[in-house]
C-alpha cells in the first residue's frame, strides 16, 4: 500500500470527492449547487477489489443526467464514472492487477457469468446492472461513508474523489505510456462512441458514417471512424464551434441539423449520440436505405420517438440500440489504446478543458449548454 494514504485506526480512508446532495436542483448549477464537495471515509477493498487513487476524471452527459434528473439515482451519492488512476492497494483473491498499475474505470462492470455477459457485449450485464442501480459495488454493499452515514457508489466508480475503491470487473489496466487524461477517456466517451463505430455500425469501407451529437461521446465516435480504413465521415450538430472541429479532426462534411436535412444527407452507418429524442428521430432520417441507425445516447426515459414502420421494412433499416458501445472493455480498451499508441486516434482532442474538483457546479452548466466536450478533472 502507498505509504502516502492517510488510513484510520478503522482501517477507512479519508478522501474528497463531489457528492450529489440532491437530484433534480434547477440550474445554472453554480447557484443551486447540487454537488458539495465533502470529506468521507472509504472502507479498504474487499475481495476481488482494488483501492485506486483517481489521477483524471472525465465529466459526461450521464453525470449531469443524474444531476438534472433524467436518471433516478439513490443520494447522496459520490458521482463520477470515467476516470483512471493507479492501484494502491489490492483486496484478497485479487490475481490480475497489482499496486502501482495504471487502469481504467469502466461504468457498467461485468461478471462475466451472466446471460448479459454471454452476448459479447450486447446485453449489459444482469448483476452490474442491477447493482449499479441500486448505488452498489458489484460485490455487495458500499464503502463510502459520510458523516457515519452511508453514501452511495456512482456506476460502481464514484470517481469524482481523489481515491475509489473499485472491483476489479470495473477496471482494465493499460500501460503507464497512456496518458491518465486520455486513458480516463477511453472508459467512457471512446468505448461507447467508439464501440457503438466498432461494435455495432461496423462500417464497410467505402461506406459512410454520420455522426449526430457532437459532445465526448460523438467526437469519440466520428475519431474512431476516421481511424477506419476507406470510411467518409459526416458530422451533424447545432453548434458551429463543434462543427469546425469534426472538420479539423478530418470530417469529409459537416451541417447543422437543418442544413443537412436540407441538402438530403444519408449514410449507411448512422450513430446518434446526443440524447434526444429528436435527435433519434434526425438520425433515422439522415439513415439511408439499407443502412444502421445506432442509438447511444440516453435521453429522458419518458421521451418518446415518431417514425415511419413502413419505411423502416420496405427500406431494410435497422435500428440498433448500443449500450457502452457494445462493448466488452477487457477486449476493447486495449484495442483503443493501441490505435491512441500509433497516432491514429488522437483522443487527446476530445479534452476541451481542465477544472478543478471545486469548479465542478460550473463544469455540469458547460455541459448543460452543450459547450463541453470533454472537462477532465485532475488530481495532484
Amino acid at each position: 500500500m502507498n505509504a502516502s494514504t492517510d488510513h484510520h485506526a478503522s482501517g477507512s480512508l479519508t478522501i474528497t470527492g463531489a457528492v450529489l446532495e440532491e437530484i433534480g436542483r434547477p440550474g445554472p448549477y453554480s447557484g443551486s449547487r447540487p454537488l458539495t464537495i465533502s470529506e468521507l471515509q472509504l472502507a479498504p477493498p474487499r475481495a476481488g477489489e482494488v483501492l485506486v487513487r483517481i489521477e483524471a476524471a472525465g465529466l459526461c452527459h450521464s453525470d449531469l443526467s443524474v444531476v438534472d434528473g433524467n436518471r433516478s439515482r439513490p443520494v447522496p451519492m459520490l458521482l463520477g464514472h470515467e476516470a483512471a488512476g493507479t492501484i494502491e492497494e489490492v483486496g484478497p483473491d485479487v490475481a490480475d492487477h497489482r499496486v502501482g498499475d495504471r487502469v481504467v474505470m469502466t461504468f457498467l462492470p461485468r461478471c462475466g457469468a451472466c446471460a448479459g455477459c454471454a452476448t459479447d457485449g450486447i446485453r449489459p450485464c444482469i448483476n452490474g446492472s442491477a447493482s449499479n442501480g441500486a448505488g452498489t459495488l458489484i460485490g455487495g454493499g458500499r464503502r463510502l461513508e459520510r458523516d457515519g452515514e452511508p453514501v452511495h457508489h456512482h456506476l460502481g466508480v464514484s470517481a469524482f474523489a481523489t481515491h475509489a475503491v473499485v472491483s476489479t470487473h470495473s477496471i482494465v489496466s493499460i500501460g503507464d505510456d497512456v496518458p491518465a487524461e486520455v486513458a480516463a477517456v477511453l472508459g467512457c466517451a471512446v468505448l461507447t462512441g467508439g464501440g457503438a463505430v466498432i461494435n455495432a455500425a461496423r462500417p464497410k469501407p467505402g461506406e459512410t458514417v454520420l455522426v449526430v451529437g457532437l459532445g465526448g461521446v460523438g467526437m469519440a465516435a466520428l475519431i474512431t471512424a476516421l481511424a477506419l480504413d476507406d470510411v467518409r465521415v459526416v458530422a451533424v450538430d447545432a453548434l458551429q464551434a463543434k462543427l469546425d472541429v469534426a472538420l479539423e479532426l478530418g470530417a469529409a462534411a459537416a451541417y447543422t441539423p437543418a442544413d443537412a436535412s436540407a441538402a438530403g444527407i444519408r449514410a449507411t452507418s448512422v450513430i446518434e449520440a446526443a440524447g434526444s429524442a429528436r435527435a433519434l428521430e434526425a438520425a433515422l432520417s439522415f439513415t439511408d436505405a439499407g443502412g444502421r441507425t445506432v442509438t447511444v445516447g440516453l435521453p429522458s426515459p419518458d421521451a418518446r420517438v415518431s417514425f415511419s414502420p413502413t419505411a423502416l421494412v420496405a427500406e431494410g433499416r435497422s435500428i440498433i440500440g448500443s449500450y457502452l458501445g457494445s462493448a466488452v472493455p477487457s477486449r476493447d480498451i486495449p484495442l483503443f489504446a493501441d490505435l491512441w499508441r500509433a497516432g491514429r486516434l488522437p483522443v487527446e482532442r476530445l479534452i476541451s478543458s481542465h477544472i478543478a474538483l471545486g469548479d465542478i457546479n460550473e463544469g455540469m452548466d458547460a455541459l448543460a449548454r452543450g459547450e463541453a466536450i470533454r472537462q477532465i478533472i485532475t488530481f495532484a
